[in-house]
């Protein structure tokens, strides 16, 4: 399996990227122009999400048109009514015989404490679309624009996170992904830890403190694509695996203050086993993890862990 460098979502084909950030906060989406099957697979215990019930194996529906990722908590979600009213005038959705209806699925993060209460809007969603293209952005753009990590000790020991982007191949089949990295826990590569929970001195050991309220401010969301051929129930499984990377990566993870949720999409015709596509998926995802945290920059009060005066950490 072979890292594609400076790897993105959009290396699987089949699909665009769009940000728009204000205020601290953004939107993330993924057009889908090939109409491929996607499933979505949700860990967290405290998710803010959107038409996920339609990805469903057993669902009427065979294809998403957008996949929406966005700050501002629940408020958030209305950044898809946006997208979906941009699609809709682009002609792209499903002919009800009334009109065109765009299946746009949606998750958010919460990132409040970082915007001052701003949230995303229908129109942030709108030019999110009119954005899309050969993105390769990453770091603090869209979605990941107020997002951090390392939240047990409440505001002092919090890291920057943001948009994280990789792909990998294996012959003809890519799987790529886009990761909102906005965890209640640290990030780690392998074994060392490259974010999260600090004091000045250093890291600080986040086990000590499992157990304490931290509150409803977390989230990591985030986007699988492949352009292997995938039935709606395979790509469900696909999601499902890509879970592996966010364990992989950051820990603790899927707690009861974080609504961590993966999608993954179907975007080409390319013949793979649907475990090949699952190997590769969770890859793809702590990668992206791991690029997410280091292309992001510091806020006033928020440090990066390019900005980390004790450590240095190879990429």
């Amino acid at each position: 399996m072979e890292i594609i460098e400076n790897g993105a979502l959009v290396d699987s084909g089949g699909l665009r990227l769009g940000n728009a950030s204000e205020q601290r906060t953004g939107v993330t989406i993924a057009v889908i122009d090939s109409g491929g099957a996607a499933g979505v697979d949700v860990r967290g215990s405290a998710p803010g999400t959107r038409e996920t019930d339609l990805l469903d194996p057993t669902a009427a529906v065979q294809h998403a048109n957008a996949i929406v990722l966005a700050g501002g908590s629940a408020f958030g979600l209305a950044a898809a009514d946006g997208a979906m009213l941009e699609l809709a005038e682009q002609g792209k959705g499903l002919d009800t015989g009334m009109g065109i209806v765009p299946i746009v699925p949606a998750a958010v993060i919460f990132d409040l404490p970082v915007t001052g209460g701003a949230k995303p809007t229908p129109d942030l969603g709108r030019e999110a679309v009119r954005t899309a293209g050969e993105n390769r952005e990453r770091g603090c753009v869209g979605a990941g624009t107020g997002a951090t990590v390392g939240k047990y000790l409440g505001p002092n020991g919090v890291m920057k996170g943001g948009l994280g982007q990789a792909a990998v191949r294996r012959g003809d089949l890519v799987v790529s992904a886009a990761v909102v990295v906005n965890a209640l826990g640290d990030i780690f590569d392998g074994d060392q830890k490259i974010a999260g929970t600090h004091s000045a001195e250093g890291f600080l050991p986040t086990t000590e403190y499992l157990g304490s309220p931290v509150g409803l401010t977390n989230t990591t969301i985030g986007i699988v694509a492949t352009n292997a051929a995938l039935t709606k129930a395979q790509a469900k499984k696909v999601a499902s695996a890509s879970h592996d990377g966010l364990a992989r990566s950051i820990r603790p993870v899927h707690t009861m203050d974080d609504g961590d949720t993966l999608f993954a999409v179907s975007t080409g015709t390319v013949s793979a086993h649907v475990n090949a596509v699952c190997f590769m998926a969770a890859e793809a995802v702590r990668l992206a993890v791991l690029d997410g945290v280091r292309s992001a920059t510091s806020l006033p009060g928020i440090i990066a862990v390019e900005d980390l005066p004790f450590s240095k950490p190879s990429n």
